[in-house]
């Protein structure tokens, strides 16, 4: 049976970003788990998390979705702070990796090889207030060409360096000036079931 460990890595601020579409987007990666028969857990950030029990989360599950807004083109501070405590934490109990994968005979090679999470796979499930085309469009002035999913590279890095597979992301766009719900939720639940068999 499949388990998928759920984080929502949403961070409030009144009047811009409440929080709601993070929400709505998780509640339907669980409604996918209970459809399936798969189990999950949940962690949602801002309410606060132990270290070395979220290392016990990642230990147990087959996959991680990460609910996240997308924030000055990152996910929040509170995640990156997560990760920080998490990840070190499960680099010193050697549950998450043992090490960066170089060897004394030759510390050039094999960097990021040290994970022992492999087999594992994770994916992100983002928001954005930018419109869609402003991903992967060489016309378009700020990212010249490059995707939403090049502006996350960084996030999907710790988790191969811990030896994760990352698997295609979810983004929804525009969601402050021009939300479609129906539409990114119809959307996503049709991603889960192509990325999780």
């Amino acid at each position: 049976m499949k388990h998928l460990h759920i984080i929502n890595a949403h961070q409030y601020y009144q009047g811009i970003a409440e929080g709601k579409l993070t929400k709505t987007l998780a509640e339907t990666t669980k409604t996918f788990c209970e459809d399936h028969g798969y189990t999950y857990s949940e962690t949602i950030i801002e309410d606060g998390y132990d270290p070395a029990e979220e290392v016990e989360k990642y230990v147990k599950a087959d996959y991680i979705v990460l609910h996240t807004p997308v924030y000055w083109f990152n996910t929040p501070w509170i995640h990156k702070k997560y990760v920080d405590e998490v990840f070190n934490t499960g680099l010193a109990l050697s549950k998450l990796l043992k090490d960066d994968g170089r060897t004394r005979k030759d510390p050039s090679k094999n960097y990021g090889t040290g994970g022992l999470m492999q087999g594992r796979k994770m994916t992100m499930v983002t928001s954005w207030n930018a419109p869609e085309e402003f991903s992967g469009n060489k016309d378009q002035y700020l990212l010249s060409g490059k995707t939403a999913d090049d502006v996350l590279y960084n996030v999907g890095v710790n988790y191969r360096f811990c030896g994760y597979e990352v698997l295609p992301n979810f983004h929804c766009f525009n969601v402050i000036k021009d939300p479609q719900i129906e539409m990114y939720l119809r959307d996503y639940r049709n991603h889960l079931e192509h990325i999780i068999k």
